[in-house]
């Protein structure tokens, strides 16, 4: 089996091929953002990435945040979402709780709080249904600040919400009326 620092270094390759730059190692993603698992397997090995199947499947079982899910028979691969690449991930929108998180670092807030959430080069703006994932996606981006979004007023007033598999809430734009410093 792979060891712990091999997952992470072959996982973070995963979400560059199958979020950002799947042309890296000759691979092109379907309208949905599938990959044949095979064609993966054979491209990451000619591209000086070997992994067997059994050690893709440990990571996209593993992988605390779900980034990767099989089909249903396991012969396609795709990541659950962040992807810059276009896509359709057939996603149905759905109803958000009263409240979403999201998570910055300081240096940001301003600038949210002012423009609101924007997808940037993503498809969607990612929000966390919980507090301490929020946190966690702050501290990537430098000291962590929480903002609360008030998604069943952006509901209410037509935005559109989606989950994804890996329980990410998923839309195009917060606008900043929405969002409040989390206290």
């Amino acid at each position: 089996m792979i060891t712990e620092k091999e997952n992470t270094q072959i996982s973070k390759f995963l979400s560059l091929v199958l979020r950002h730059q799947p042309e890296a190692i000759g691979i092109t993603l379907d309208e949905q953002g599938w990959v044949a698992v095979d064609e993966l397997l054979n491209k990451l090995t000619n591209h000086g990435t070997p992994i067997t199947y059994d050690a893709l499947n440990h990571i996209v079982e593993s992988n605390a945040k779900k980034r990767f899910a099989f089909n249903e028979d396991h012969t396609r691969i795709r990541a659950s979402q962040g992807h810059s690449v276009s896509i359709e991930l057939g996603y149905s929108p759905q109803i958000p709780p009263v409240i979403l998180y999201h998570g910055t670092g300081s240096q940001s807030v301003d600038a949210i709080l002012n423009s609101g959430l924007d997808k940037r080069n993503r498809q969607h703006v990612h929000l966390s249904s919980d507090l301490e994932t929020a946190v966690k996606v702050g501290q990537r981006h430098g000291k962590p600040v929480v903002l609360t979004v008030d998604t069943m007023a952006m509901h209410r007033d037509g935005y559109t919400f989606f989950i994804s598999e890996n329980g990410v809430w998923l839309t195009d734009h917060v606008p900043a009326s929405y969002l409040s410093l989390k206290a």
